[in-house]
């Protein structure tokens, strides 16, 4: 079996990959594959945007799947080093007080961030037509 350090080593640079990934493919799906609306502005009309046969919501769904394997290692890597955590929160927050509170505002920070997209309610637009489009052709058959 692999020491603790190899073990580390291992789990950091899988995190290090899913860091990149994830910024990879954000860049990708932001810049690379544009939305809708942006291909108008490039392309003149609105087409779909495909890399290695995926559109950007299909590369989208690759991106939280990376994240999650990150979310999990990173949970792993805190397991790994909590000695060392327990043995430096001390030092760095003299009173035993601010660490407490300061160990609750994590926890309330961390559950927030992952509990907040399900408590949330979208803002919700109707479409006028079916897309600008249909609104131009519908225009110039009614001039």
């Amino acid at each position: 079996m692999m020491d603790k350090s190899k073990i580390n080593l291992v789990i950091d640079a899988l995190m290090f990959f899913c860091m990149m990934a994830m910024t990879g493919i954000g860049l990708l799906v932001k810049f690379v594959l544009l939305p809708g609306k942006d291909t108008w502005a490039v392309y003149g009309r609105k087409v779909e945007l495909f890399l290695f046969g995926m559109d950007r919501h299909q590369w989208g769904t690759i991106h939280m799947i990376i994240a999650f394997v990150f979310l999990g290692l990173a949970v792993l890597h805190i397991i790994l080093h909590w000695k060392m955590i327990l043995s430096l929160y001390p030092r760095l927050i003299g009173s035993m007080a601010a660490r407490r509170i300061i160990a609750v505002i994590i926890v309330i920070a961390g559950l927030f961030f992952v509990v907040f997209p399900f408590v949330l309610k979208p803002e919700v637009q109707e479409l006028e037509g079916k897309g600008r489009h249909y609104r131009e052709s519908i225009d110039i058959k009614n001039k």
